[in-house]
């Protein structure tokens, strides 16, 4: 079975050019440019510890991975399993993700977008910090050019299903395609660490492809004040 990552990235990696921070970026940024290749370049959102860019880009070495974490320490580890993998084609930025896609990625820049498990905020109260709200499907077809593919996969029912209705509404995606995730034969086949957990544990996960429709956007970037 192979080793599960260190929960602190190996002190002696250089993280420099794995690790971005967000607010060191300029304003629009091109997702592209932090590349060595002019290759299609997907984007995760809430990267975690790391499973699916490192996963992904070993996969599809013809295609840039871009991953935004909020959190410090894992968007830290993330960087390092990168840099110890030697991966060329992924990188990782230190911020949110919701900001990055709303106000700093041009209109169609991406290649793909993957949500996975995002966090549900059950709070009534806490409601409007869910990533994926019907503002931020809106950019996220912005950012998207036709033809491209956003994948959202939760273990909350009524999260996706409420996911999959405000894409509809934003009238930029294709009816959702169902997806599967075929049966792991190891550690490193799950999507990421908490697929992993949840499928173990035996709860569902939902599942979706989104394609991007040939409808423009119908709205900007949004300009943050100064």
């Amino acid at each position: 079975m192979p080793r599960r990552p260190p929960r602190k990235p190996d002190p002696s990696l250089d993280l420099s050019t794995h690790l971005l921070a967000l607010d060191s970026l300029p304003v629009p940024f091109d997702p592209g440019s932090v590349f060595p290749t002019d290759s299609p370049v997907e984007l995760e959102v809430g990267s975690g510890k790391g499973l699916f860019l490192a996963t992904a880009s070993a996969r599809s070495p013809d295609r840039n991975f871009l991953g935004a974490e909020i959190a410090g320490g894992y968007a830290r580890l993330c960087a390092g399993r990168l840099a110890a993998a030697g991966r060329t084609n992924a990188r990782i930025i230190y911020g949110d993700a919701t900001f990055l896609v709303r106000s700093m990625l041009p209109d169609a820049c991406l290649g793909g977008m993957h949500v996975y498990f995002p966090d549900p905020w059950w709070k009534a109260r806490h409601r409007k910090r869910r990533v994926l709200s019907e503002l931020f499907l809106k950019h996220a077809g912005r950012v998207l050019p036709a033809g491209a593919v956003l994948h959202v996969w939760t273990d909350v029912e009524e999260y996706f299903l409420e996911s999959v209705a405000f894409a509809k509404a934003t009238g930029l995606f294709a009816d959702p395609r169902d997806e599967q995730s075929p049966a792991p034969e190891h550690d490193l086949d799950y999507r990421t660490h908490f697929e992993r957990r949840t499928r173990i544990a035996g709860e569902a996960v939902w599942r979706a492809a989104l394609d991007r429709n040939d409808q423009p956007a119908g709205c900007q970037r949004i300009i943050q004040p100064a």
